[in-house]
């Protein structure tokens, strides 16, 4: 099953984030190396909504902050190794699908 995410042009340039509606939640889009990811918008360790922040997302409640790149906690109240939760994607058609 494809789903489209959004337009390729629609994702901020690097740095930035945009939250997209996706099957009745939220995911971000952001460009990283000049690839398109996409991740559940959510911390790890109480469901809070994290935030795009100095290059990383940041929860708001307790400070948990993890890499844009590839979803590794970085440092807060999380396991060691957790990461947040990436989406398989593509990009066809100037389209990024959930593949």
């Amino acid at each position: 099953m494809k789903y489209p995410i959004c337009k390729t042009g629609d994702v901020p340039l690097e740095g930035e984030a945009r939250i997209l509606p996706f099957f009745s939640r939220e995911v971000r889009a952001w460009h990283v190396y000049a690839r398109i990811r996409a991740a559940a918008k959510l911390c790890l360790h109480r469901v809070a909504q994290t935030e795009c922040k100095g290059g990383a997302f940041v929860c708001p409640w307790h400070g948990a902050r993890f890499e844009m790149t590839n979803g590794q906690r970085l440092d807060g109240p999380v396991p060691a190794g957790a990461r947040l939760m990436f989406l398989p994607t593509r990009i066809v058609g100037g389209e990024l699908l959930y593949v």
